[in-house]
């Protein structure tokens, strides 16, 4: 609670609504803030309040506390108006007493959220997200469950961490989050199955020589008896080879037999000039030359 230079503070009971009670003010849902009486405008003026105006939430049967900014000043006298997610965390029923008081807090450097969902994972961009529904809170509480509106749906999201203090003031901050792991998420795991790598399976396929069949030969002899035995052929038939599970992860092979150009260029040359070499000596002529 923040003292005044006068002594006085501001601490007053009313009983707390949720924003459903009034007409047409769903975008109070959208954030951290609340609704309360013009006599709270004037009790804060007379008071000479730093702004901000931030309050202090106090259920004192329940023994839960919480945070938050002003909006309005419009609620009937004796009443104020709550989101439904802080009625939810203070434990509010329609009607309740609750206490609010004037604080001041420290400027926020850090947050850390928790997801109440997995679904939250499909936003795209969290943090953008995060950083635009802030905009309509004033401060943030740890233990908290807030929750924002995107794209129709409702997200919750619990405030594990706040820095430098439980409680902090996030208006025109300059504030570093994070996200912790969804409640329920799971990390995905490699599984590598246990079984070691087998040999590359080997068929043998005996094949039989085309155009085997009996001939004759031009001579008229007869042939030998390995000759007329029908020749076979054993064919090597590799089976599809199994995945190689040590594999370095990452690691791309490119497994070729076949020889760089430009070896086979060089080995190409070589060749001509062994050609050039051959058939080298002294020639005959069958003719005789006349002298």
């Amino acid at each position: 609670m923040m003292m005044f230079p006068d002594g006085r503070s501001f601490k007053q009971k009313y009983k707390a609504y949720s924003v459903s009670m009034l007409n047409d003010r769903s975008d109070v849902e959208k954030g951290g803030k609340i609704i309360m009486p013009p006599s709270a405008l004037d009790s804060l003026t007379r008071l000479n309040v730093e702004y901000p105006m931030l309050f202090k939430l106090s259920n004192g049967k329940k023994n839960r506390t919480t945070h938050a900014g002003v909006l309005e000043f419009v609620a009937d006298e004796g009443k104020v108006y709550l989101p439904y997610w802080m009625m939810h965390n203070m434990l509010l029923e329609e009607g309740d007493f609750i206490q609010i008081e004037s604080v001041s807090l420290p400027v926020a450097v850090y947050s850390k959220f928790q997801p109440q969902n997995t679904d939250f994972l499909d936003i795209t961009n969290p943090t953008a997200v995060l950083e635009n529904a802030l905009r309509n809170f004033a401060c943030l509480t740890t233990g908290d469950l807030v929750a924002i509106k995107y794209n129709k749906k409702i997200y919750e999201l619990c405030v594990l961490e706040t820095r430098p203090g439980n409680a902090v003031s996030i208006i025109e901050c300059d504030m570093n989050v994070e996200f912790e792991a969804p409640v329920g998420y799971q990390e995905p795991t490699r599984s590598r199955p246990h079984e070691q790598p087998q040999q590359e399976a080997v068929e043998y396929v005996q094949e039989e020589v085309p155009f085997a069949g009996e001939g004759n030969r031009l001579d008229g002899k007869k042939k030998k008896d390995s000759q007329l035995t029908p020749q076979t052929v054993v064919k090597k038939v590799i089976a599809r080879g199994i995945p190689d599970y040590d594999h370095p992860y990452g690691l791309i092979k490119f497994d070729r037999n076949v020889k760089a150009i430009s070896d086979r260029i060089i080995a190409d040359e070589t060749n001509v000039e062994n050609d050039v070499d051959n058939f080298q000596g002294a020639g005959c002529s069958l003719k005789k030359t006349r002298k």
